[in-house]
């Protein structure tokens, strides 16, 4: 019988020599950059393999961060719980084993289209560690094609839901358990696909693991993974302890089922010493929208947002968690009771991660940021016409508001998204779409002595006789705010432009099951990030840029830059002129 019970105790070895220790821990990092390449180019799904929404990582036999190269950053607050709850369930774990699951409360895992691999590694009958990922799947069945449906109001309207399950055991899989799962997707293979990618990466960190016990030894090993998480807690506390004594609070406003309704993410952090303490109890009450989401996710804003404001180059590792404490409200927004739907997380994580910014820079008042354009997705499923069905799920950028001393980003995955948008190419060739445009929009980014990053507007024809569409976004109401008298960045929207009556169709930010037709064009216009400081403190000549560039047109840097216009009109004259 294997012992699964025999783990290593953190500090119970010497500390490993650095130059060794440097070696290890760039050998953990690149195990899992080998494990982070490989699910991508073994991606079955246009989401994993172009959208890149997946995350590797390697955990200690505690389910503690020793490994990881962050896609998604909110994947390394889930997988932890996920493989603690897997010890919990399973006291007979043992090599070649292989556990999935993809529930929000039984796992806490981040919403339930997304699906954790997990593989416990045993070096002879000792377990070590365990190899796992996170992977969005295309469709886990639900109300809904693409399972993330924006009209949920309840955890049983979001696809079948998974507890920590065996899916393999010593390496042969579990054939009832595939058969399920097979027949709740509309689209078994690529699903089934991109879960024996899982496996697959999982069993070659487990190989790569095991060399490096063959090469250093298990005990030295074990002794790196304990003394990377304690390098983590040291240096972060270090940096907190730098930070003044004191309480600051902020919050964030996402639009809700209306225009008049509002759901609060409030942040209180606390900071004493080396010590932060993020309170979000006066986040507003649960949702029967699908925007709730659960603690690890709340935590994985905190991890975000302090390695932001501290130190990029600081590991996400199990280091950080002792740093990090949170107080949260049961049946809150933040903390919701099941079954609260939860498929539209990432627009609430966001938001959550713009409050904790915004607060910690009242702490550290060098670090601003304006707020962001929001996420979002974007997905069409139907039949061709021959028949055959088709699903895409598409992850949409907006564009960062301005930071200090630099304007913000534009066209970009924002904040814990860290994702692509997928090549036009590979949406066309996959897909019966056309993307008729995909640019950038003029004036979109708020005005500011620093100036927010601009949006960008998508548009697609659908080629095949029918489709639904599903999106789950933000920002149609309430805009990205500006900070410092900079100004808010423009609102997006959503327009279904119909080829049979003409008329155009305006739709919120989150929805499912809008039928298209045949030739209908959709238009995404993304928001723009917000402006930092006065708009007419910025120089004459970077708003002449903007002109120039198509960012800022000539009425937008008279009105709302201040500018001479004769001035303007001159200088544009002569840009114009034949050399």
């Amino acid at each position: 019988m294997i012992d699964s019970s025999v783990v290593y105790e953190p500090g119970a070895s010497t500390p490993v020599d650095p130059i060794l220790f440097g070696v290890i821990s760039g050998r953990l990092s690149g195990i899992v950059q080998e494990m982070q390449d490989s699910i991508f180019r073994t991606g079955y799904s246009t989401i994993v393999r172009e959208s890149h929404d997946a995350s590797c990582m390697i955990l200690d036999a505690d389910g503690n961060v020793v490994g990881e190269h962050v896609i998604a950053a909110l994947h390394v607050t889930a997988l932890p719980i996920a493989v603690r709850r897997v010890r919990e369930r399973f006291d007979d774990l043992g090599p070649g084993d292989v556990f999935i699951t993809n529930h929000p409360y039984a796992a806490d895992v981040t919403h339930s289209i997304d699906m954790a691999v997990i593989r416990p590694v045993f070096a002879g009958e000792r377990l070590v560690a365990f190899c796992a990922s996170i992977a969005h799947k295309s469709d886990l069945g639900g109300a809904v094609p693409g399972t993330a449906n924006g009209n949920a109001r309840e955890a049983f309207q979001e696809g079948i839901l998974y507890p920590p399950i065996r899916y393999a055991r010593r390496g042969r899989i579990v054939r009832d358990v595939e058969a399920i799962l097979r027949a709740n997707t509309r689209t078994p293979e690529l699903v089934l696909g991109d879960i024996r990618g899982q496996i697959g990466v999982a069993a070659l960190g487990e190989r790569r693991l095991l060399e490096t016990v063959d090469r250093y030894g298990l005990e030295t090993l074990l002794a790196v993974f304990a003394q990377k998480q304690d390098t983590t807690e040291r240096r972060v506390r270090a940096a907190v302890a730098r930070w003044p004594d004191g309480v600051a609070q902020a919050e964030a406003l996402m639009e809700g089922d209306g225009p008049e309704e509002t759901i609060r993410c409030h942040v209180r952090v606390e900071k004493h010493g080396d010590r932060l303490l993020f309170d979000f109890t006066g986040s507003s009450d649960q949702t029967t929208m699908p925007i709730n989401v659960r603690p690890s996710v709340v935590r994985g804003c905190c991890y975000y947002a302090l390695i932001g404001m501290l130190d990029p180059g600081i590991e996400n590792n199990g280091g950080l968690a002792r740093v990090v404490e949170t107080r949260l409200r049961p049946g809150s927004v933040l903390d919701p009771v099941f079954p609260a739907p939860t498929n539209a997380y990432m627009t609430t994580a966001a938001a959550v991660t713009e409050a904790i910014i915004a607060a910690l820079s009242e702490l550290a008042r060098e670090r601003q940021v304006a707020g962001v354009g929001g996420v979002g997705a974007l997905a069409f499923a139907g039949r061709r016409a021959d028949g055959t069905r088709f699903q895409t799920y598409e992850l949409l950028g907006s564009a960062y508001g301005a930071r200090t001393g630099l304007d913000g980003l534009s066209g970009i995955s924002v904040l814990l998204s860290n994702s692509r948008t997928a090549p036009i190419e590979i949406m066309e060739t996959e897909f019966p779409l056309r993307v008729r445009r995909f640019e950038l929009i003029t004036d979109s980014g708020g005005p500011g002595r620093y100036r927010g990053g601009l949006g960008f507007v998508r548009e697609y024809e659908l080629l095949a006789p029918h489709a639904e569409m599903t999106l789950r976004g933000g920002k149609h109401v309430i805009p990205a705010h500006g900070i410092g008298g900079g100004a808010d960045g423009r609102l997006g929207t959503l327009i279904v432009q119909r080829a049979r009556s003409g008329r155009a169709e305006s739709y919120p930010s989150r929805f499912s099951g809008v039928t298209l037709e045949e030739h209908d064009v959709v238009r995404v216009e993304k928001a723009g990030g917000g402006g930092l400081g006065p708009p007419q403190d910025r120089p004459f000549e970077v708003v002449l840029d903007d002109v120039l560039d198509g960012y800022v047109s000539p009425q937008a840097a008279i009105e709302r830059y201040g500018v001479d216009p004769r001035r303007l009109h001159r200088e544009l004259a002569a840009w114009e002129r034949p050399a």
